[in-house]
């Protein structure tokens, strides 16, 4: 199933409100076969980030929201449901303002990549501090962004830097769901590194026993 597919276009409608409505953005949608089931990868963001019980939040409504629609996503499912993670790309305004204090590289209309740090994020533009000298870019000239993974930040602590990145790590963690005619059942919580890679998957019908 391709990503411009009208089904994952009809799920992502479908599913917004559910992700809106639990107080967070839904960021990414993607849609791919997995053997006689679909799979069904969810990724969501909030204005300061989101949590372990944020992205556990967030699955169970939209499991529950997939199980009671009228059938415009038919057939089971195995649903992986997960915060951006550290490396996720920054387009958007508001994905700079959750970025604020952190080191990023970006390109700066045709020139190469800059890396400085992040002092502010407006409706107008973004301000860097590059090489302790502190520039502002208007959005047209700003590239995709990426943060860079730091082991300590200036004025924290070694150990605190530690802390806040395994913080990060946490919030991606994805959450397991196995669906199947209005049943689903919930995979346990573990870490999962920063990509926001699945920690859990559990196949088959919502029925199975495991062995």
């Amino acid at each position: 199933m391709t990503a411009r597919s009208p089904q994952r276009q009809q799920l992502q409608d479908f599913l917004d409100p559910v992700v809106s409505a639990a107080g967070y953005e839904l960021v990414e949608l993607s849609v791919s076969s997995a053997g006689r089931r679909s799979l069904v990868r969810v990724t969501v963001d909030g204005e300061d980030g989101i949590d372990l019980d944020g992205v556990a939040e967030v699955s169970r409504a939209i499991s529950t929201a997939m199980d009671a629609q009228d059938g415009s996503f038919a057939g089971p499912y195995v649903l992986e449901v997960s915060s951006p993670g550290v490396d996720r790309p920054l387009t958007e305004p508001r994905h700079w303002h959750r970025a604020v204090g952190r080191l990023v590289s970006v390109p700066i209309g045709d020139a190469a990549p800059v890396t400085g740090r992040v002092l502010a994020a407006d409706e107008a533009a973004l301000t860097l501090q590059v090489d302790g000298a502190e520039h502002r870019y208007d959005w047209p000239v700003v590239g995709i962004g990426r943060m860079q993974v730091e082991f300590s930040r200036p004025g924290e602590p070694a150990d605190e830097a530690d802390a806040d990145e395994a913080d990060a790590e946490d919030a991606d963690e994805a959450d397991g769901t196995n669906g199947n005619a209005g049943a689903n059942r919930n995979a346990a919580a573990e870490a999962a590194p920063a990509s926001g890679v699945q920690a859990d998957e559990r196949f088959g019908d919502s029925t199975d026993e495991e062995e």
